[in-house]
């Protein structure tokens, strides 16, 4: 929250229609500060950790993700697959073949009470390793939590509301920041930490650096939204069976969706599975469907996803770093013939860009740069929070919130909620809180007078 240190700061010596649009301003955005503050808190922070998921979920559960490379060649995937259902029996639904050399094989098996267990296994000599439940990684934990996913849809859409605030946020402090012929402050920090300038001036020089990543980070993050990301999807992806436009489709299509039966980008959320047609014959099997996949050049580091019945299809699907080699393989269990072989570059010029923010807000685009970038990031964002706090609370009058004063003319009020309502229109549920926010304000200031300038 981007402040003046004091009431009759260089806006106010403006006059008086730019010192009420000044403190209109920050009203405003002491609100979004105050609805946001404990989300980029929460999201800088898993965010940070998760750039890390493959080295940190690597060293922590090293005892089952890493073997000793040999020279001896790796076991059939249906002997590995055989092994991992005795460990744990039921059935399996999805099966990584190891992606080095010193990388354990990992087995997904469902039980018939429905619980899922990822059974890790050497692949030179199908040993079992150990079991972790699905999704049941540190890493995968954090993941979790980062989008609230833990606390169900209602939980989603109030992150959804906290990220379009975050961008409102982000705009309101550029105009406050925006320097007004003060000496100090706009990017250098005055004063010691006991005093409030010093606060004020951290805050405004940090919020001038994280500030265009909060801003990136909030709109890469919309996608996965649970109002506005999902209609966005329906409709750039609704059509062609879920598939990008211009990808031919022109086989047997199924009722069940990708996302339902394996982790996949965000364009690929809608698409269908195609259905495998019968001949009388018997199914490929595993083993042929991995050697098939490996011949068609799905980069390792792929998770193939088992037939779930008689008219299923073996998936092979690999979303590594670098995104030419994203792609998706169906095949027919019977023929072993391919039915939809598509990669990033099938994708719409609107999914393009979607992924390519999605991959660079993961870390994943540029490599260990992308993530010390990103990281350095959610740092500055957490710093921007503590500096926001440590302002408001030397600056608020003792048992008072410490809302920022009215400004003398209250028509600015009503332009700068004019404005707000802008990003309301584009984010639905920001603009539902924007309406209970504006009742709050008018409860607040009822029986308030203006400040004069």
């Amino acid at each position: 929250m981007t402040t003046v240190s004091t009431a009759t700061a260089a806006p106010e010596r403006a006059g008086r229609p730019a010192a009420s649009l000044y403190r209109a301003v920050w009203r405003w955005h002491f609100y979004a500060g105050l609805i946001t503050l404990p989300f980029l808190i929460l999201l800088a922070v898993t965010g940070g950790l998760y750039l890390f998921r493959a080295e940190i979920d690597g060293l922590i559960h090293r005892d089952v993700k890493r073997v000793e490379a040999r020279m001896t060649g790796e076991r059939p995937p249906s002997e590995i697959v055989a092994q991992a259902v005795k460990a744990f029996p039921g059935k399996a639904v999805k099966y990584l073949p190891a992606e080095t050399a010193t990388a354990s094989a990992e087995v997904t098996v469902r039980n018939p009470a429905g619980t899922r267990m990822v059974v890790y296994v050497d692949p030179y000599d199908a040993r079992v390793l150990g079991q972790i439940p699905d999704k049941g990684t540190v890493m995968w934990v954090i993941r979790q939590i980062h989008s609230l996913a833990y606390f169900g849809p209602i939980a989603n859409g109030a992150l959804e509301i906290a990220g379009g605030w975050a961008i409102l946020l982000v705009l309101t402090g550029l105009y406050l920041w925006w320097p007004r012929k003060q000496s100090g402050g706009v990017v250098t920090v005055r004063g010691k930490p006991r005093q409030r300038v010093f606060w004020r001036d951290l805050h405004a020089v940090t919020g001038l650096v994280a500030g265009g990543f909060i801003l990136f980070l909030a709109i890469t993050g919309m996608p996965w939204s649970v109002l506005w990301g999902a209609k966005v999807n329906q409709w750039a992806n609704g059509h062609n069976f879920g598939y990008p436009t211009g990808l031919r489709v022109a086989v047997p299509m199924s009722d069940e969706h990708l996302a339902h039966v394996a982790p996949t980008t965000w364009s690929l959320e809608q698409a269908k599975l195609p259905a495998s047609q019968a001949a009388g014959g018997d199914a490929i099997g595993l083993d042929a469907a991995v050697a098939t996949f490996d011949r068609l050049g799905l980069t390792r580091g792929y998770a193939v996803n088992l037939p779930g019945g008689p008219n299923g299809v073996y998936t092979g699907s690999v979303y590594p770093k670098d995104m030419a080699l994203q792609r998706v393989i169906h095949l027919d269990q019977y023929s072993g013939k391919p039915l939809i072989d598509m990669s990033y570059a099938d994708y719409g010029p609107l999914g393009k860009a979607l992924e390519w923010g999605i991959n660079v807000h993961m870390g994943q685009e540029f490599g260990v740069a992308n993530q010390i970038v990103m990281l350095a990031a959610c740092f500055a964002i957490v710093l921007l929070c503590v500096s926001a706090l440590v302002m408001w609370w030397k600056r608020r009058p003792q048992g008072s919130l410490g809302v920022p004063p009215l400004p003398a003319e209250k028509a600015t009020l009503r332009v700068v909620v004019a404005l707000l309502a802008i990003g309301g229109l584009i984010f639905p549920l920001v603009g539902l809180s924007l309406i209970v926010m504006v009742m709050i304000d008018a409860v607040l200031t009822r029986n308030i007078q203006p400040m004069s300038a």
